[in-house]
């Protein structure tokens, strides 16, 4: 059952450490830890991804900032209570942690496959300059009835394919994981730079099968 779950929730993240190694939480003693990827995209960006890691892994107490790797994993997701209400936070799960000798500028330093189910009303809209956009929230299941809650972003004809999708439909989504910088505003005189995570829709389609009743 665990190992067909995992099919549905696939990442390839190749880049570089650009952070050290911090405690996030710890399960049945083995410690899990966060560090910063810098992803270069195929232009001259860079997107920087959150890695989570057991210390099973990689010697955590090691700063290996600069070091070249590649993670395969899967993107997940939980809520983190802050300032009253729950935050989505997402970081891909390494499940393997590898140490590369050079990047490749390739699609595939930056890959994900989730099949999932769309949990909200998909957003459709346009740009000023008449570029199409839709927002979807796809719930991707893990064993023992958890799920991740993955924010996916189209566009194009695949915003326009998207717009009409219903939810409980289920969906397949190819892509890869992007960072986006926005400004969240605090107050009347306050405004904090925070950073957003979704998936950039490459490919997606609708698949067969009884639709998932989300609550």
């Amino acid at each position: 059952m665990s190992d067909k779950v995992i099919e549905n929730n696939q990442v390839t993240v190749t880049g570089e450490i650009i952070s050290s190694f911090t405690f996030s939480h710890e399960i049945f003693g083995e410690g899990f830890y966060m560090v910063d990827v810098r992803v270069k995209r195929l232009s001259d960006i860079y997107d920087v991804i959150p890695v989570m890691v057991s210390e099973r892994l990689v010697d955590v107490k090691q700063d290996y900032s600069g070091a070249l790797i590649c993670v395969n994993g899967q993107f997940r997701s939980y809520n983190r209570h802050e300032e009253r209400k729950n935050k989505l936070v997402l970081s891909v799960f390494a499940r393997e942690f590898t140490f590369i000798d050079a990047l490749e500028e390739s699609p595939k330093s930056n890959q994900i496959y989730l099949d999932g189910y769309i949990c909200k009303e998909p957003i459709y809209r346009k740009t000023p300059l008449g570029r199409e956009i839709a927002d979807i929230l796809l719930a991707v299941n893990r064993p023992y009835g958890k799920s991740d809650y993955i924010p996916c972003i189209c566009w194009g004809r695949n915003a326009r394919y998207t717009k009409n999708f219903r939810v409980g439909e289920r969906c397949a989504v190819w892509g890869r994981i992007q960072s986006r910088e926005y400004l969240k505003r605090l107050d009347e005189e306050n405004v904090e730079k925070r950073v957003a995570f979704e998936v950039s829709v490459s490919k997606l389609e609708l698949l067969e099968g009884e639709q998932e009743e989300i609550i």
